[in-house]
């Protein structure tokens, strides 16, 4: 059973999310802040944290920031009151994969939430289809079943980091760190360049995949089995 950490300061809010997510299936934990959320998964982790910004004692930025640190790989939602574009690039920017606005229908989050964990269970593999093509990241090679790619390794890491997580939006450092690592000395151009390269050397493939630019905040790749 999937486990999923809440942590809220708002009673009812917590409530309601807990009732919904516990219809689902979902096990179900609860955390009034970042503080006492960093305890819960240190003594038992979850596979997924739905976190408020807004929190006493330790808010969201923060605890989005250490749960980074504590496990790169461990799927995050941000809920929020704020609407700023500001606010969701700073959340994208601290490693939220996805960022909900109140008021929401509970539906939504389940919608997002099985969105978010069903990428992280596509990036965990070694194989990663898109449409008609699979990217095979142990031969660095994509294939459409009858011609075989071979990409420059930075071009076919950047596509696999997209690849990985279809819908989720990238800002423009994140695939730096991800593709190029902490210490590269280039600039976000870099990531544009390379982006270009794969849209004209993939253009005639748009039906099964393409890389599209999300204004003000990065890159997505979406693919004919997006939801």
């Amino acid at each position: 059973m999937t486990s999923v950490l809440i942590v809220e300061d708002d009673a009812h809010m917590m409530e309601m999310i807990s009732i919904i997510l516990g219809h689902e299936g979902y096990r179900v934990r609860g955390a009034i802040n970042g503080k006492e959320a960093l305890a819960e998964m240190e003594s038992s982790p979850a596979d997924l944290v739905v976190l408020d910004i807004m929190m006493p004692v330790m808010d969201g930025w923060d605890l989005c920031r250490e749960l980074r640190l504590l496990n790169p790989e461990l799927p995050i939602i941000m809920i929020t009151a704020k609407h700023e574009t500001s606010q969701k690039v700073k959340g994208f920017g601290l490693g939220a994969d996805d960022y909900l606005v109140k008021p929401f229908d509970p539906q939504e989050l389940v919608v997002r939430m099985k969105a978010v964990l069903r990428r992280y269970r596509i990036a965990a593999d070694k194989m990663v289809k898109l449409g008609g093509f699979k990217l095979d990241r142990l031969r660095g090679t994509v294939s459409d079943g009858k011609v075989n790619w071979h990409l420059p390794l930075k071009e076919f890491e950047l596509l696999y980091q997209l690849a990985s997580y279809p819908g989720q939006i990238f800002m423009r450092e994140q695939l730096i760190e991800a593709v190029w690592g902490f210490d590269h000395d280039g600039d976000e151009r870099t990531v544009d360049v390379h982006i270009k390269r794969l849209r004209e050397r993939f253009a005639a493939y748009t039906k099964h995949f393409q890389i599209v630019t999300v204004r003000g905040l990065g890159y997505r790749l979406e693919t004919e089995n997006n939801d």
